[in-house]
């Protein structure tokens, strides 16, 4: 097929068509944007064609011819059946331009009228492609653009071979996608020119499933099926949309320890060699499939004795994996395990797992082997499932305690003990605790909709608020009914006063109620004998009194570690240790901090606690971000940012925590969408707390982009933000230092010394030592803007030494560099620069650059190169005496932008020389005209001329 247009600009692809394929998909482009071709490869589904044909569209836009093709494994035999779809519509086009000879031989292969074959006619067939394309190309470009290259008729692949590697600079480029396993896309390149680069796509991520699905329509899935989808496809996209509409068309979903259905084109795809086996090898298969962790000896154990030689034709067939694995048997798709569960009737799944109950050697295995060839309830069988899932919480694997509570819950009969929703209600527990906030919600729910037990409600309510994560505003509701069970037992109600704490903190942004509430809900846990609850809210107390700069914090700090201890709660993102670790940051202890850290978060991780890793990785970042290891803190951060995302905990505050470690070490791009995005979805939930360290990072991140104008702006709001929560402690956000730099850029300097000065006052207070060091390079900057250089120069020296004393190496970094600026500033002539100081070739900005080289702080480092490197000379232009007076009214910004206008700077230029945004500039020269009268920059430079004589 020919397409024929006009030269125009391409249509570039929507994202939404290359899901997961953004690296392969841009390095395609670069690749054709310099005229070469793309072969894209991998297995089937794998999403080559959607990537094939989003660039043909895009690079078909700009080709004067596209040639197109898609060859199939049933034509494959047939030959140059490639080649006439390619040429076939252009024959009559190009045939008068071609030799007779060559004219003859091509007509013949491409119509079937003649014998033409590469045997007899190969030279002049060979040439005639060649002279086609060269003779299309004439015309303008070409893309030949051929999809499934596997199954190319191998005529066709040999013409096409031929012309390729000699087309040279003829403006022809191949676009093909082939089906290949690893490296067998090797032998396709020889159809293409030799500058070919071959892309291979791999699995698509879990979260990258996940938006697929979104997209496809395939909405509302729980995390924990997604989860499945993604680990039955192996990321293949083909394979985990035909799953998610088999699960969308399927109104009763896989129970607990069940595979996800299989649909039947997926069954078809990946079990047509299974008829070549026999019925006993088949069965061992089963077996393997129905295991965990399936082995030879397993297979032996559970009584297939002839396991070794069924297993290895089942790998020749391409069912297992060939490679060497050990006693290991490994599905080769884990597709291909799960489609031959699915097809197996309900009799021999049940008597596999029969098997396998006794053969495993694992408790937990032996237990959910059990409960899945077992029918109906079994109270014998339910006990053994409940002790499995404590194994498993204990273990650190609360996903599986969760699924195994569940089965546990379905084999325990009506008014067993425990009764089967206290069993739901703790396997709902264990989904909170793994990350699966939407398994746990949907359990609490079921058991709300019969319970009349009111201590199994209010556990209920408990799991649909944890659900809810910050968006508390959403589950409003739920408290008064939780009250309203809880009646007046004291442990009950003290449940629903520690999560009414929360509320007050997120919902209300109240610190003072939040702090009540927790004291009352320690009351009620302590009058009630629960320990865990009455530990949870003392450290929530503890968290409050610090942020508050309450002077009762450390002894609450103190009460909250007391013994006895929870195990749970001494390693819980909310516990006492979690608020110890805050008090040690706040406090400038960043070697215990980072010990305590390490600590808190090996034990999450071994627990399982998927929310208290997400919250302990952003601790560890942060702690490593104060210390000026900005390549390991982001590293950290993204982690963390993973993990909240794939679970959906903690999402905005990760998102907040890797915008700063972005804009400190890494892309300040990136560093400004995840400020945003954090301030919309804290924005979105109510969420005040979020709002405000959201806002936070946002002021920081436009601070590094030189948007000064924009960081007053975000740090304003957050200052509001923060009286109105009752938050005094500076060392929570440390934003008041860039606030007050940001104040003095714009020339705002009495704003920015009443900042500072309040902050002192409390700083001083709590004793936050690297909080006052920040806050003198601030008073520093504005000592420099108001002429004072001397003083700026010396209290910056202190300030920097400060800092590395404490170990904040970003911090000192940035005292190195405010200090080198102001000292290239006092080796320069020309006006008072405030908030910065004029670049001067002659001035050393090499202990900052080192600084920043040593914390790897990328964005940092670049402001130092780019102030180092000084701009064109420009000669001076004094500013007469009228002048000078005529700007003795302006505020010291203002009369440096109006000095640079009348030495005939530009708005850029200015911007350059004094580290502020041109719209900033804009800003200030629009309140200079207020000032002094005046229109335009034209009126400022007739002030330099002075007044007119004669």
């Amino acid at each position: 097929m020919t397409v024929r247009r006009d030269f125009e600009e391409p249509a570039r692809c929507r994202p939404d068509l290359v899901i997961g394929r953004e690296e392969p998909f841009t390095a395609a482009r670069e690749q054709l944007d310099r005229g070469g071709s793309v072969l894209l490869h991998g297995p089937a589904g794998i999403g080559k064609s959607t990537v094939l044909r989003a660039l043909a569209a895009e690079y078909g836009a700009t080709a004067r011819t596209v040639l197109r093709c898609s060859a199939t494994e049933s034509e494959s035999h047939l030959p140059f059946l490639a080649l006439a779809d390619l040429l076939g519509l252009v024959l009559e086009d190009v045939s008068d331009q071609l030799p007779a000879t060559q004219r003859t031989a091509l007509e013949s292969a491409l119509t079937g009228r003649g014998e033409s074959t590469l045997q007899r006619d190969g030279l002049a067939l060979r040439l005639a492609v060649l002279s086609a394309l060269r003779a299309l190309a004439a015309a303008g470009p070409v893309l030949v653009v051929a999809d499934d290259l596997q199954w190319l008729d191998p005529a066709s692949a040999e013409l096409l071979g031929f012309a390729a590697r000699r087309l040279g600079d003829t403006p022809v480029q191949l676009l093909c996608a082939m089906r290949a396993e690893d490296q067998e896309y090797d032998r396709q390149l020889r159809s293409a020119p030799p500058d070919t680069l071959a892309l291979r796509l791999g699995p698509l991520s879990r979260t990258q499933v996940s938006a697929l699905l979104d997209h496809r329509g395939y909405t509302g899935l729980p995390r924990s099926t997604v989860r499945d989808i993604h680990r039955t496809s192996g990321g293949n996209p083909l394979f985990a949309l035909e799953l998610g509409r088999a699960l969308a068309e399927n109104p009763t979903p896989p129970r607990p320890g069940e595979p996800l259905p299989v649909p039947t084109s997926l069954r078809a795809l990946v079990l047509n060699r299974l008829e070549m086996l026999s019925d006993e090898a088949r069965h061992t298969l089963l077996v393997a499939s129905a295991g965990a962790r399936p082995t030879l000896a397993l297979l032996h154990a559970a009584g297939r004795p002839h396991a070794e030689a069924e297993t290895a034709r089942a790998a020749e067939l391409g069912l297992l994996a060939t490679e060497p694995e050990g006693p290991a048997v490994r599905f080769a798709h884990p597709l291909i395990s799960a489609a031959l569960y699915a097809e197996a009737p309900a009799h021999r799944r049940r008597a596999a797992h029969a098997a396998l109950s006794e053969a495993a050697s694992d408790p937990i295995e032996r237990a959910r082997h059990l409960a899945l060839a077992t029918n109906g309830t079994d109270p014998e069988v339910a006990t053994r499932l409940a002790g499995a899932a404590a194994l498993a919480r204990d273990r650190g694997a609360p996903s599986m305690a969760a699924s195994l509570g569940l089965l546990a819950a379905r084999h325990t009969p009506p008014g067993g003990v425990p009764a089967p929703d206290e069993r739901r209600l703790q396997a709902a527990e264990d989904a909170i605790t793994a990350g699966e906030v939407d398994l746990a919600r949907d359990i609490a729910r079921e058991v709300l909709s019969r319970a009349t037990v009111p201590a199994d409600r209010v556990r209920a309510w408990m799991v649909v608020i944890e659900a809810a994560g910050q968006a508390l505003g959403d589950v409003d509701a739920v408290f008064p009914q939780a009250l309203a069970d809880a009646g007046d037992d004291p442990r009950l109600l003290a449940l629903v006063h520690y999560q009414l704490a929360w509320r007050a903190l997120v919902v209300e942004g109240d610190f003072a109620e939040g702090r009540e509430e927790a004291a009352h809900a320690a009351e009620l846990a302590a009058r009630g004998g629960d320990r865990r609850t009455e530990l949870l809210a003392l450290a929530f107390q503890a968290q409050a009194e610090t942020l508050m700069g309450h002077p009762g914090a450390p002894a609450t700090i103190r009460r909250a570690l007391q013994e006895p201890q929870d195990p749970q709660v001494a390693c819980h993102h909310n516990g006492a240790g979690s608020t110890r670790l805050r008090w040690l940051l706040m406090s400038d202890q960043l070697s215990d901090a980072r010990a305590t850290v390490t600590r808190l978060l090996s034990e999450a991780r071994r627990r399982g606690m998927v929310e208290s890793e997400v919250h302990f990785l952003r601790m560890l970042a942060e702690t490593e971000l104060r210390a000026g290891h900005c390549g390991r803190a982001l590293d950290l951060s993204q982690e963390s940012l993973r993990l909240a995302r794939d679970s959906g905990i903690g999402e905005v505050a990760s998102a907040v925590l890797t915008s700063v470690a972005e804009a400190s070490g890494g892309d300040v791009g990136r560093a400004l969408a995840l400020a945003r995005e954090a301030a919309e979805h804290a924005e979105e939930d109510g969420d005040q707390i979020y709002m405000s360290r959201a806002l936070a990072s946002l002021g920081y991140v436009q601070l590094v982009a030189g948007d000064a104008v924009g960081t007053v702006r975000s740090l304003r709001r957050v200052r509001e933000l923060e009286q109105g929560l009752g938050v005094t402690d500076p060392a929570r956000g440390r934003w008041h230092g860039d606030l007050a730099e940001a104040l003095v850029r714009v020339g705002e300097l009495a704003e920015a010394q009443d900042l500072i000065d309040v902050t002192r006052e409390q700083a001083l207070r709590l004793s936050r030592e690297s909080v006052l060091a920040v806050l003198d390079r601030a008073e520093a900057l504005v000592r420099a803007a108001r002429g004072d250089q001397e003083g700026a120069i010396a209290c910056l020296t202190s300030v920097q030494d400060r800092l590395a004393k404490l170990g904040y190496g970003l911090e000192e970094a940035r005292a190195a560099f405010a200090l080198a600026r102001l000292r290239a500033h006092a080796q320069a002539p020309g006006p008072v620069r405030g908030g910065g100081v004029a670049r001067s070739g002659t001035a050393s900005y090499d202990e900052a650059a080192r600084l920043f080289r040593r914390c790897r702080a990328l964005p940092w480092l670049r402001q130092v190169e780019a102030a180092a490197s000084p701009p064109p000379a420009r000669e001076p232009v004094p500013v007469p005496a009228p002048a000078t007076a005529a700007l003795d009214g302006l505020a010291s910004m203002e009369r440096q932008v109006a000095a640079l206008v009348m030495e005939g700077a530009t708005n850029r230029e200015i911007a350059a020389r004094l580290f502020i945004s041109v719209k900033t500039v804009e800003a200030t020269l629009t309140r200079v005209y207020r000032k002094l009268g005046i229109r335009s920059r034209v009126d400022i430079v007739r002030l330099a001329a002075g007044p007119r004589t004669g």
